[in-house]
């Protein structure tokens, strides 16, 4: 029994992994997105599109970094069960001309949802951009992460 609806507590305040053993596999996706706001210092190296800084290409190693991360969400979120990701695509672009856009989708088929999946992996390829620029400054700031689009499962979800 859950907890005041909170699915990851006992009715008794223990910590547990929800069983999803007696759902149905279904397709299930998610998307989520970030933004990292990009301080003048930066926003000059970014006018051309994609910066190339010593550690190499920022946009196309965020996507990586974000595409390990939704795979590994497991082993980082104590309560996510482990799931076989069968699609995972990160986007990334200027928002404007000092905000990085960062779109995480993930699918599924499996009993449970790629949400937390696509949060952990929108989340990384943002700390990634930020590992990547912060030589030229630390003004960085990783802004609003959330949820888009979640289909599948109990409910669908639109933002």
């Amino acid at each position: 029994m859950e907890r005041e609806g909170l699915s990851h507590v006992s009715s008794d305040g223990t910590p547990r992994m929800v069983d999803v053993g007696a759902k149905e596999v279904t397709a299930r996706s998610a998307t989520a997105e970030c933004e990292v706001r990009l301080p003048p210092a930066i926003e000059e190296l970014f006018r051309d599109g994609d910066l190339r800084t010593k550690k190499g290409p920022v946009f196309h190693t965020a996507i990586i970094a974000g595409t390990m991360a939704a795979k590994r969400t497991s082993e980082l979120i104590p309560f996510c069960h482990p799931l076989p990701i069968e699609d995972c695509a990160l986007a990334i672009s200027m928002k404007d001309s000092r905000t990085v856009r960062i779109e995480c989708t993930v699918k599924v088929h499996h009993r449970t949802g790629v949400e937390m999946e696509a949060l952990t992996g929108a989340s990384v390829a943002a700390l990634t951009v930020y590992d990547m620029c912060k030589s030229v400054s630390h003004e960085i700031v990783i802004g609003e992460l959330r949820l888009v689009r979640k289909e599948g499962g109990k409910s669908d979800v639109r933002a």
